[in-house]
């Protein structure tokens, strides 16, 4: 079974979601993320994908205490991302308890820092961030498209132990219209053995089931949790 990872992406210390990374769009969903997280570990979940748009927007970590929060309360598997430039936001991630950090824009604009990083902390501490627009990468909160291609990008990563690829298709990301399944069955041709999370789009029970029958190994969604398209049926199936 696809492993099935919720999201709080966190402004302003609250769980909100935007569509496709605009952030007038944002939407609050639940005021008290730690509260959130724990009634996602209730439900059965064990694995949490936080997301510090705060952070990703000012180019550094704002949110560490809510992940703090979310840790200290909860015995899920953090996956935390958004602002990490330096490694003082890495090192105050993990000391706030997060078991990996997502590094997207880092990984574009300073390879040799990333490199470091992933000898440093283990390979299976880093899941490579790989948001796309018209197949380059974005960077900086999605508010910049880089000149990296996705498949380069990702083979260079790969090559350095990375095993663990979120992967966010921009366009899908917030609309609940489907994910871009075509794209993740590309990368996973490309790349069998890769722990790939799809991320965007996800709009129902039903998309889940069918990224899971295209040998998508992991997914990621929030606003279609939040609103109630995909339900708890799902962790039973």
């Amino acid at each position: 079974m696809i492993e099935l990872i919720p999201a709080i992406d966190l402004i302003g210390g609250k769980c909100v979601r935007l569509t496709k990374g605009e952030y007038d769009t944002k939407k609050i969903y639940n005021e008290d993320p730690v509260a959130q997280a724990k009634e996602f570990e209730a439900l059965g979940f064990k694995r949490l994908h936080v997301v510090d748009l705060d952070g990703a927007k000012s180019k550094h970590i704002v949110n560490d205490e809510v992940l703090r929060g979310i840790t200290e309360n909860t015995s899920l598997t953090v996956d935390f991302g958004g602002g990490i430039k330096t490694a003082e936001d890495i090192e105050k991630a993990f000391a706030a308890g997060a078991k990996m950090v997502t590094l997207g824009s880092i990984a574009v604009t300073n390879p040799e820092l990333c490199m470091e990083w992933i000898a440093r902390y283990g390979a299976e501490r880093i899941v490579l961030g790989a948001d796309v627009r018209k197949g380059k990468i974005s960077i900086n909160g999605w508010k910049e498209d880089s000149e990296e291609d996705l498949m380069p990008f990702l083979k260079k990563y790969i090559a350095q132990g990375v095993k663990n690829v979120l992967c966010t298709e921009i366009s899908k990301d917030g609309t609940l219209e489907g994910p871009a399944i075509e794209l993740y069955k590309e990368i996973m041709k490309e790349f069998p053995d890769l722990h790939l999370i799809a991320s965007g789009g996800v709009g129902s029970n039903d998309d889940i089931i069918a990224l899971d029958k295209a040998g998508i190994p992991a997914v990621v969604f929030g606003k279609a949790w939040y609103e109630g398209r995909v339900d708890r049926s799902i962790i039973d199936n």
